[in-house]
């Protein structure tokens, strides 16, 4: 274990660490940021997902069940933590990963509940959904089309340590992604506030294995996905609220599902 000042914000592993904030440099070295506790607690629980530990003395001192789980862990300074975190606030911990991100061939014919977050542009709000569907014990995510990287540091630290729980694959092409997990024998319902369908109705059956396909949080599904889907469902607004947020909706739809699985 290194000792603070041995590493400074100067040290060649700092400067690659610091450059993960940015989509080019995930993409080139297929390694990401995990920060915080909860976020690195749960990605030493995946094998070979961590590279490296950065940790402030604090930290380490507090986290030290971790410090025998990573393959190295370096206690530095916290100007150093401040340096690679993203956060304005950094937890004086932070993970250098591997990236964990597969494919739609992780969906095998057994899922029964998937997640399609289609063009969502939000970090905060895809970290949430992926947080959503782990809670409601969903096979997978995908990500499609051209919605925000799955990796970058907020959508990680909105899944509060779910990143590393269930499978997230990367698809480019939703139409193509509706189109092989019909194939996989799963129902695609497009959750909509226009839709026709009702969450409720009793002619909707969630019983069945169910893919949901969300859209981005300001224009919704493209009409192009709407018209590929099984149903288009609505969450019913009760109050007088003009819409649920993305993750609200995520969540709803999710549980309903997963009630009816049992």
């Amino acid at each position: 274990m290194a000792s603070p000042g041995d590493l400074t914000v100067r040290s060649g592993r700092v400067k690659v660490a610091r450059r993960l904030a940015t989509r080019a440099f995930r993409a080139k070295t297929g390694e990401f940021l995990a920060e915080g506790p909860q976020a690195v607690r749960e990605a030493l629980t995946v094998p070979e997902a961590v590279i490296e530990v950065f940790a402030t003395v604090d930290a380490t001192e507090r986290h030290r069940e971790m410090v025998d789980h990573a393959p190295a862990w370096h206690v530095v300074t916290d100007d150093v933590v401040e340096a690679i975190a993203d956060a304005v606030t950094p937890q004086g911990v932070v993970a250098r990963c591997r990236s964990i991100l597969t494919t739609l061939d992780v969906v095998d014919a057994d899922a029964r509940l998937v997640v399609v977050c289609a063009e969502i542009r939000d970090p905060g709000n895809l970290g949430a959904v992926i947080r959503c569907a782990d809670a409601a014990g969903a096979d997978a995510v995908v990500v499609a089309g051209e919605s925000v990287d799955a990796l970058n540091p907020k959508v990680v630290r909105a899944t509060a340590g779910s990143l590393f729980h269930l499978p997230v694959a990367v698809e480019p092409d939703p139409i193509g992604v509706v189109s092989a997990l019909r194939d996989r024998g799963l129902q695609v319902l497009a959750a909509d506030g226009a839709g026709r369908t009702a969450l409720f109705d009793e002619d909707l059956d969630l019983s069945r294995p169910t893919a949901w396909l969300m859209g981005n949080e300001a224009h919704g599904l493209p009409e192009e996905l709407t018209a590929v889907a099984d149903r288009v469902v609505r969450v019913p607004i009760r109050g007088r609220a003009e819409s649920l947020n993305l993750a609200t909706a995520a969540a709803v739809c999710l549980y309903a599902s997963a009630r009816e699985h049992g």
